[in-house]
């Protein structure tokens, strides 16, 4: 990577004083007296990072390699909105991708928790260094603003981030208009805030940031000055916006600081249209945008921490983390198909290049941490373990530190990787933060004194006070023994408790040598003893292949070995994938279909179908492949009777994505905003496991801009066939192109009507007017017209 500008100067004391000031108008000083969280509430907690060191592995190098971009990115150019918003001057230009939209601000934020996470971690001292002077400008930036103000965000189309201020101070007003992504014509600007806040409370918390403390209080005070004066009715509005874990903040503020009056504006911001069902435990997830969900219950999770005084929020934390894992999860752990939950169960519907955002799996982990703490279960990090290895590992390319959005599980899916100056999606935030944290939850300390090892990462503790100090040395998952080996060891006799994945169907412990423990019902062999330095644990998992059917198809399966999730390697990723999806034929278990390949495990060989030979190994590292996750497997009979129709469904599918020019699809944030989407007299709606846009008579309309190019082709409107008998006119550049109607019969699935299109080098604007009655439409396409 290429350097960056050099971090000028250290935090001073007078930013220290100015952000005092900022507090003058925020509502009072920070009180810095955290809570003292009742032990009944939270029974166990991670071991401090700092006790931790990762030895070589795979984890200690996506580390590296994450911490070198966290060095690379240039605080000043991060904090340009900031300075330029506060009328102080620009010290660097903005960076390219999300930053220079709308949004700009939130990898502020994610940077300064990743480093907190970092130099919890290690201490190291040049990251320490910069957290200080960008919470120094910070507070520069809050004092100039002069009423605890401190953010970059914007209004669409426009770069001056004075417009973004006006947006909040637009809703102290009661002048609300929101939407999912958009409040009053900026885009999600409380997730953002909620990014700044919480990254300004790791930045205390975890690295002991002078000022940074302070700095939160008054932002907290400003936001919630601006909600203050406003009907609960109101809030509930501004909710309606993705607004990230505002309410976690305020919790985490209420925890840091003990002042009240946080831990009731928190409760203020639970959004009760989502929440509310879920507390009642009832699954309303389908089209819901994944990632703007599980935050809210992350709050509700810390809320239960810090207050207490509530059931209903730890029961419908639960209830969310077992749906969604159970009901909505890929077999790497991910979940969401364009970002969004589709129906509970229906995983084989949604094998696309869109699936498994990578915040959402980092937002998962986090509250299966908080869950866990409440009462430790083998079967928490069972699932945690499943995403960290096979969602979180392929997130991030080692080599060079870039990350990936989605996931893809579609047969012949590549992964498209961020750039290091021009992406700044939120999964690039998210993605620094999970690869600081690497050593945060191996080991955990029960309130009994019970030490629990719950991940398999190489690396030493060492914990303070003549207490454990413990060697872990692994290849795991690439093999299936794990060594500790006692350094120190504390007088008298002390439990160790070592988890048993429920993937291990004969899982071995030996101490010294000699068999020792066995797995309880909370998944965990529990070894109680005088311990004393030399002392050796023995770990032994034999990892064996098995095959885990999606829920609603049982002959598409996916294939597993020990913890590690298999893909077939189905051609290199800078190459088009024009064949059919890898299908497996043969009778009895579908793991019988694939031949172990040398040693260590997890690669495997198979002959298709088609008569091809293919290679499944490990998903996670598969980089620059394209994969297919998921194969349909076949018996014989089936075979003889389905398989022509099987590569007739894969030619027509080939066929497809061969002739798509462009894709808008309605109702979901990131398409809409790459498509320039606008629309009026009518809202998203999320029906039939999708998102979509309604259009109401008497002036609905609807507008995207569409890339297209030279030869025929055709607009694709897609509706559901239920809704029978709609109307609407369609424009492209201002000229009509047709009509879309639909049959007055109703019908189950999606359908789509083709208007002619004229070709062209420059994008379509394409608009759609409703007509006599609502209309509703999910997607958009642009098509090559097909040949005869």
């Amino acid at each position: 990577m290429a350097g960056n500008d050099a971090t000028r100067g250290m935090a001073t004391r007078r930013g220290f004083l100015l952000a005092s000031t900022a507090l003058a108008f925020a509502g009072g000083a920070a009180v810095a007296a955290p809570l003292a969280v009742d032990p009944a509430r939270v029974v166990a907690r991670p071991v401090a990072a700092r006790h931790v060191t990762l030895k070589p592995s795979i984890f200690a190098q996506a580390q590296a390699a994450n911490r070198a971009y966290l060095v690379f990115l240039s605080p000043d150019r991060l904090l340009h909105n900031f300075h330029k918003g506060a009328g102080l001057p620009v010290k660097a230009p903005v960076y390219g991708g999300w930053e220079a939209q709308s949004i700009a601000g939130h990898t502020l934020g994610h940077w300064l928790t990743a480093c907190a996470l970092q130099v919890a971690n290690t201490g190291d001292p040049e990251l320490r260094e910069r957290l200080a002077y960008t919470v120094a400008e910070l507070a520069r930036v809050q004092a100039a603003h002069g009423d605890g103000y401190v953010g970059g965000t914007t209004r669409w189309g426009q770069d001056d981030p004075v417009g973004g201020k006006q947006v909040f101070e637009e809703l102290r007003r009661g002048d609300i208009r929101s939407s999912r992504f958009s409040l009053n014509d900026g885009w999600v600007p409380i997730y953002t805030w909620h990014k700044v806040h919480a990254g300004l409370l790791d930045a205390h918390e975890l690295a002991a940031t002078p000022g940074a403390l302070d700095v939160a209080v008054g932002l907290a005070g400003y936001f919630a000055g601006v909600i203050d004066g406003l009907s609960d009715e109101q809030v509930q509005k501004i909710l309606v916006t993705e607004h990230g874990g505002i309410n976690e903040a305020y919790a985490q503020t209420y925890a840091l600081t003990g002042d009240a009056r946080w831990l009731k504006v928190a409760r203020r911001l639970r959004h009760k249209a989502v929440l509310d069902p879920i507390a009642a435990e009832r699954d309303e997830l389908a089209g819901l945008h994944a990632n703007t969900q599980i935050p809210k219950v992350i709050g509700l999770a810390r809320l239960h921490e810090v207050a207490g005084d509530d059931p209903g929020e730890a029961a419908a934390a639960r209830f969310f983390h077992r749906v969604v894992t159970r009901d909505h999860s890929y077999v790497i752990g991910g979940n969401s198909d364009r970002e969004h939950f589709g129906k509970p169960g229906q995983i084989a519907r949604h094998m696309a290049e869109t699936t498994c955002e990578a915040c959402n799996s980092y937002n998962m982990l986090k509250l299966t941490r908080h869950l866990w703490s409440w009462k430790p279960d083998g079967a928490l990090f069972d699932y945690y373990e499943r995403a960290q290895l096979n969602h979180i590992m392929a997130h991030q390319r080692p080599g060079d530190g870039r990350f990936v959005y989605f996931m893809p599980m579609a047969a012949g899916g590549r992964r498209s990787y961020s750039t290091y100056e021009d992406s700044f999606w939120c999964c690039v935030g998210s993605g620094m933060e999970s690869h600081a944290k690497h050593a945060d939850s191996i080991w955990w300390k029960g309130g009994d004194g019970a030490l629990y090892l719950n991940l398999f990462i190489p690396s030493k503790l060492d914990l303070p006070d003549g207490d454990f100090a413990i060697d872990l040395d692994t290849e795991y998952p690439r093999r299936d023994q794990v060594r500790l080996t006692l350094v120190r060891a504390p007088a008298g006799e002390r439990e160790i408790a070592v988890r048993l994945p429920a993937w291990c169907a004969r899982p071995a412990i030996l101490v010294n040598g000699k068999p020792a423990g066995r797995g309880g019902p909370d998944g965990y062999a529990r070894l109680s003893r005088r311990w004393k330095a030399g002392d050796r644990i023995e770990l032994s998992l034999p990892m064996t292949l098995r095959a885990e059917p999606t829920p609603d198809d049982p002959n598409l399966v996916a294939f597993v070995s020990g913890p590690l999730v298999l893909a077939a390697d189905v051609g290199l990723a800078d190459r088009p994938f024009e064949k059919a999806a890898p299908a497996l034929v043969g009778d009895g278990p579908a793991a019988g279909l694939l031949r172990q390949v040398g040693k260590p495990p997890h690669t495997y060989a198979a002959r298709t179908a088609q008569g091809e030979s293919v290679v499944f190994s490990p998903f996670f590292n598969q980089y620059d492949n394209r994969t297919a996750v998921y194969a349909p497997v076949f018996t014989k009979a089936r075979w003889a009777g389905e398989g022509q129709a099987f590569l007739a469904a894969e030619r027509a599918r080939i066929d497809t994505a061969a002739r798509t020019v462009d894709t808008v699809y309605l109702g979901e944030q990131q398409p809409e905003v790459d498509h320039k989407v606008a629309a009026a007299n009518g809202e998203i709606i999320q029906l039939n496991g999708r998102s979509g846009r309604k259009l109401n008579p008497g002036g609905g309309w609807l507008e995207a801009t569409l890339a297209r190019r030279a030869g025929p082709l055709v607009l694709q409107l897609v509706y559901w066939g239920a809704d029978a008998a709609q109307s609407a006119k369609v424009l492209a550049d201002g000229a009509p192109i047709g009509t879309f109607v639909t049959p007055t019969g109703k019908r189950d699935g999606f359908f789509a009507v083709d208007l002619p299109l004229p070709p062209g080098s420059a994008p379509a604007r394409v608009r759609i007017e409703a007509e006599g009655k609502p209309v509703v439409i999910y997607e958009l396409r642009v098509m090559a017209a097909a040949t005869a």
